[in-house]
């Protein structure tokens, strides 16, 4: 099973996005769970970034709203855990 590590940046973003948008922290719990149990589950749009966040990955939580994020591997085999780096608009994030 894949494990969310939360990175400080991903942290304090979250708590500043969720004192923004307290309405929208439902749709971003949902992604998350979605997002262990699945990363390219179909409606979180996973895509690979490029240029300065090249090797990072991405999801979309709603219109405007994306979380990025990286794959670590863990030792031994299984699943790679997910270490979130930042979460916002398309603007903040990339």
């Amino acid at each position: 099973m894949r494990t969310l590590i939360w990175g400080k940046s991903f942290v304090r973003a979250f708590k500043r996005y969720g004192k923004k948008h307290p309405s929208l922290m439902k749709d971003v719990e949902k992604t998350l769970k979605l997002l262990v149990e699945d990363p390219f589950a179909p409606p979180l749009e996973t895509h690979k970034l490029k240029g300065k966040l090249a090797g990072s990955w991405a999801c979309e939580v709603g219109y405007d709203l994306r979380i990025v994020f990286d794959f670590i591997k863990k030792e031994g085999k299984g699943e790679d855990d997910i270490f979130l780096l930042e979460i916002g608009s398309h603007e903040e994030v990339y």
